[in-house]
C-alpha cells in the first residue's frame, strides 16, 4: 500500500523562463529583458504583450540571475532619521512607486538622529550591494562618502539645498525658506519672536532653519534671545509644553515660530487651551504643510515642503546612468509659505 504523499513532498514545478516568456509574447528574450530594467525603452504594444505573457505565466524574474548578469543588484536603499514622522513617510511612499515603475526594490533604514547607527545602517546597505542610496541631509562623517564613492554607489543628499557641496543635493534651502516666515511676520508688524525648535543634535535641517530665523531678524535689527528658543523633541505634547513656558514669561513674544507642523499644532492647542485667540493674541508658524495644517482651525501658516517632487526627482538621478564628466546636480526645490489664519497684524500692547 503507497504511503500517502505529504504537501511538502510534492515534487517541484519547473519554473518558467525567460525565454518562455520570450516565446509565449513573440519576442525576444533581449526585449524581455528590458521590460523589466527600463520598460520606458519599450513600445508600449510590445511592453503589454510581454507583461500578458508574464502574467499569464505566472514568470517571476530570478534576482539573484539577473544581479550576477547585469552586475546590478536592483535595489536602492534609503536612510532616514525617523520612520515617525509624516514628512519622510511621503517622500518614501514616492520613491517606492517610482522605483518600482522601473523594476527596482527599496530598502529603508531610520537611524533615529543616531549619527553611528546611521553609519552602520549605510555600511549595511553597501554590503547588501545596493546601486544607489538616499541620504537625509548633509552632516556626516566624509568617510561615509569616500566609501560611497569607492563602491561606485550613487547617492543623494536630500531635504538640504547645498550648491557648494561636492556631492548631489536634492531638495530646498532651510535657512532661505525661515527666513521668509520671519520677513511675513514682520511685515504684519510682529516685532517680539519667538521659536519652537526641533532638537538639532544629529539634524542639520533643524540646526539650518534655526540659523535662517537668526539671520532674518538680524537683519531687521532684532535678535532671537537665549529665553525664546526652545529646542525640544518632535511630538505635539512638546509642542504644548513649549507653548506654556514662553507664555509663562512676563513678556510674551507676538509670533512663535516653529521647525515643524507637529510643533506647531501642539504650540496652537496650547494657546486655544491657555484662552489665547489666534491669531488676534498670538501668531503661530510651522514647516512641512502636512494634510491637516490646512484643516485644523483656523488653519496653519507653514512652509511646504516639496516632498513628493523631491522623491521623484531622488529617484529619477539614482537610477541615471552616471556620468564622469557632469558634476553633481544640485536641485534647489522651492518651499513656498502657505498663508492661512493662523497669522495675523500684531496687536499694539
Amino acid at each position: 500500500m503507497d504511503t500517502p504523499r505529504k504537501p511538502l513532498d510534492r515534487p517541484p514545478v519547473a519554473c518558467p523562463t525567460l525565454a518562455d516568456v520570450a516565446r509565449h509574447a513573440g519576442a525576444s528574450t533581449a526585449t524581455v529583458s528590458r521590460v523589466f530594467s527600463a520598460p520606458e525603452k519599450v513600445r508600449p504594444a510590445l511592453r503589454e504583450r510581454v507583461e500578458r505573457a508574464v502574467r499569464d505565466l505566472s514568470y517571476t524574474p530570478h534576482g539573484a540571475a539577473r544581479a550576477l548578469a547585469s552586475q546590478r543588484s536592483y535595489t536602492i536603499g534609503a536612510v532616514i532619521p525617523t520612520l515617525d514622522n509624516a514628512i519622510f513617510a511621503t517622500v518614501i511612499q514616492t520613491l517606492q512607486k517610482e522605483l518600482a515603475a522601473r523594476r527596482h526594490t527599496l530598502l529603508v533604514a531610520a537611524s533615529d538622529y543616531d549619527p553611528l547607527r546611521e553609519q552602520a545602517q549605510i555600511e549595511n546597505l553597501v554590503v547588501r550591494g545596493v546601486d544607489g542610496m538616499m541620504l537625509t541631509g548633509e552632516a556626516r562623517d566624509p568617510w561615509i562618502y569616500e566609501l560611497l564613492e569607492r563602491r561606485g554607489i550613487r547617492f543623494a543628499k536630500t531635504y538640504v539645498h547645498h550648491p557648494n557641496s561636492p556631492h548631489p543635493t536634492i531638495g530646498f534651502d532651510n535657512r532661505r525658506a525661515m527666513g521668509k516666515v520671519v520677513d511675513y511676520l514682520h511685515g504684519l508688524g510682529h516685532r517680539s519672536f519667538a521659536m519652537i525648535a526641533g532638537l538639532t543634535e544629529g539634524n542639520d535641517r533643524a540646526a539650518e532653519r534655526i540659523e535662517g530665523v537668526r539671520e532674518a531678524m538680524k537683519s531687521k535689527g532684532l535678535q532671537l534671545d537665549a529665553g525664546r528658543l526652545l529646542e525640544v523633541p518632535y511630538s505635539v505634547q512638546e509642542g504644548r509644553a513649549a507653548l506654556r513656558r514662553l507664555m509663562a514669561a512676563t513678556d510674551r513674544p507676538t509670533a512663535i515660530v516653529c521647525g515643524n507642523d507637529v510643533l506647531a499644532l501642539g504650540a496652537l492647542l496650547e494657546s486655544l487651551s491657555l484662552g489665547l485667540q489666534v491669531p488676534e493674541d498670538i501668531s503661530i508658524t510651522g514647516f512641512d504643510d502636512l494634510d491637516i495644517a490646512k484643516e485644523i482651525p483656523p488653519g496653519l501658516t507653514t512652509v511646504h515642503a516639496p516632498l513628493a517632487e523631491m522623491g521623484r526627482l531622488t529617484s529619477a538621478y539614482l537610477l541615471e546612468a552616471p556620468d564622469p564628466d557632469i558634476a553633481p546636480p544640485h536641485i534647489d526645490l522651492p518651499a513656498p509659505l502657505r498663508i492661512r489664519g493662523s497669522t495675523g497684524p500684531c496687536k499694539a500692547r
